[in-house]
């Protein structure tokens, strides 16, 4: 065989296997698309019974759940909606700092040996079940934590997020937010590293060479590159706590209140524990009722991971 002929067969075995790979990728978004599909119409075909059946059924089922104090869906699940925001929000607030601080350090502080080992750990905490966290947050922070809560409500109890007194044991909102916060601390911790470590070194090292601190070439060059991550990595991180079931329902002490009050107990819930907690005695129409809330947490997260899709492409856009 010919060199020309020899080089005619690789192109072609090349065109073919690149023909192979995009058939591949497409099919590959097409599967995400339509699993995405059929999880929407499946929650709003088990929802239908709630949406377009009796509404004095649907109502005796809602009052059943709620003692009364609600009589339709909406009324139903507003306080739901509000726990979740509270809770998932503050999970955020407190652990998007302490990750970006971390992935720092790893990336641009700490020496290699140490740098390896926490990347070790976060990779580690990230793999953990949240049952297991749910534990060590029933068993272990709930009675931890209640003389620093009890400090808070003494010496901060003039904000209103903070107002006493705080319950003992303290199974309320703030303790769940911890939970939460240490649950997606190594998931932004680890994408935001990955990230900072990414940064172009000319870049940095002419930061230095211009006569920049360490902490200013990271203000400078490492924190800009890396915003759309971050961004991306908070989501995620938010995106799970929205989601998160087995640690709330095992730590919070539930209520249906649009409350603000972090140190008390029986002021809010979760959809996702909600409906763990309801399933097991629901029947039929009560059944619909929890997968419509499930419906309206599926929006939630969709409008959250859309919104995070925006600021991305913004923030990297400037």
């Amino acid at each position: 065989m010919s060199s020309q002929d020899t080089k005619s067969s690789s192109t072609t075995d090349g065109r073919m296997a690149d023909r192979v790979f995009r058939g591949v990728a497409y099919a590959s978004g097409i599967l995400i698309l339509v699993v995405l599909a059929a999880v929407a119409l499946f929650l709003l075909f088990r929802a239908w019974p709630l949406i377009g059946g009796d509404q004095k059924a649907n109502s005796q089922t809602i009052e059943s759940f709620t003692g009364g104090r609600s009589h339709n869906f909406w009324q139903y699940v507003g306080p739901l909606v509000f726990g979740t925001v509270v809770v998932s929000t503050l999970a955020l607030v407190i652990a998007f700092f302490v990750a970006v601080g971390i992935a720092l350090f790893i990336s641009h502080y700490a020496p290699r040996r140490i740098a390896t080992a926490l990347s070790y750990i976060v990779d580690l905490l990230a793999a953990i079940p949240s049952v297991v966290y749910g534990l060590w947050g029933g068993i272990v922070l709930v009675p931890a934590i209640a003389p620093f809560w009890k400090w808070v409500a003494a010496y901060l109890g003039w904000i209103p997020l903070f107002r006493g007194p705080a319950a003992n044991p303290p199974r309320t909102v703030a303790t769940v937010a911890v939970v939460l916060a240490v649950m997606i601390l190594p998931i932004i911790t680890s994408m935001s590293r990955d990230i900072f470590l990414q940064t172009p070194r000319l870049q940095e090292e002419a930061a230095l060479a211009l006569g920049a601190t360490k902490w200013e070439m990271i203000r400078l060059a490492v924190l800009p590159f890396g915003r759309s991550g971050i961004v991306s990595a908070s989501m995620l991180g938010l995106g799970r706590a929205l989601g998160e079931t087995m640690a709330v329902l095992m730590i919070l002490s539930p209520g249906m209140l649009y409350s603000l009050r972090l140190l008390w107990a029986s002021q809010n819930q979760t959809i996702a524990a909600n409906i763990a907690a309801q399933y097991p005695e629901a029947n039929s129409l009560g059944v619909s009722t929890l997968i419509g809330t499930g419906l309206v947490l599926f929006l939630i997260t969709f409008l959250v991971n859309f919104a995070a899709r925006k600021i991305t492409e913004k923030v990297s856009a400037q």
